[in-house]
This record gives C-alpha cells, structure tokens and sequence, in this order.
C-alpha cells in the first residue's frame, strides 16, 4: 500500500464566500452581548453593501416586512439581511452576489408557521419583485408569524 503524496494546497471543503459568511456569522453572536447593539442599523448597512439589483430586492422585502409582520426584529445572519422573531431567525434574504449564484433567496427557518399538509415550500427564488410578488410575501409573512 503506497501512501497518497499530500499536496500543498488543501480543500476544507469551503468556498471563500462560505468562510465569509461564517465569520459574519461569529462576529453577529458576539454583537448582542454588546450594549446597544442595533439590528435594523446592521441589516439596513448590509443591504447598503448590496450590487444594485439585490439591494432593490433587499429594501422592498425589509419594506414589505415592516408593514406586514411588524413584530419581527431586523438584523442580520451570516451577513445576510434577516429577521427575527423572540430571538430566533424567522426568515432570512440571500443576496444572489453572496454565493454568486443565479438568483437570489428568500427563505423561512422552521419557527416560520407555513406548513401546508407534509409538504410545502421554505425557500423561494428571487430574480425582481413585481407587484403580485409584493402581495404574495405579504401574505407569506402573516402567515409566518401567525
């Protein structure tokens, strides 16, 4: 048996934007601790940083979910726009550049109340935001914090 000569260069396993998305991750469970941490300022600086069209998508969800779901509060996860409700993500913004994947994301952890029978969407794609989308989130997010 002959041993496998180790390269150099090694693979965790993780993209760059994954690392990065950790380390928000890390620097955001610190942040709370902090006296005076404010969420909607840390979400509305992330969504500051998005490319035009994600950031056009960004402020119309945060917009969307302000009127709608007012109870939840805004910050951030994996540095990506997020809201909560009682402390926990309910729902969550992935900007398309973040991953550089085709379309953006809008996406429901498991506390968001959307269950429809034993099998039901979580996470949509986002390419633009037309009006019957707008409604459509809308309704989402009621149903989410009901």
């Amino acid at each position: 048996m002959t041993a496998k000569k180790k390269t150099t260069a090694s693979y965790d396993g993780f993209s760059d934007e994954e690392r990065a998305a950790m380390k928000d991750r890390a620097a955001e469970l610190k942040k709370p601790a902090r006296k005076g941490a404010d969420g909607e300022a840390d979400l509305l600086a992330k969504i500051a940083e998005l490319g035009k069209a994600d950031r056009a998508i960004a402020e119309r969800l945060h917009a969307i979910i302000k009127e709608n779901a007012p109870e939840l509060t805004p910050r951030t996860y994996y540095g990506m726009p997020a809201w909560a409700k009682d402390g926990k993500v309910l729902c969550f913004y992935q900007p398309a550049e973040k991953f550089k994947t085709r379309y953006a994301t809008f996406g429901f952890n498991d506390g968001a109340h959307l269950d429809d029978g034993t099998m039901f969407p979580t996470a949509f794609a986002i390419t633009k935001l037309t009006a019957a989308d707008e409604k459509r989130i809308a309704e989402l997010m009621k149903q989410a914090v009901s």
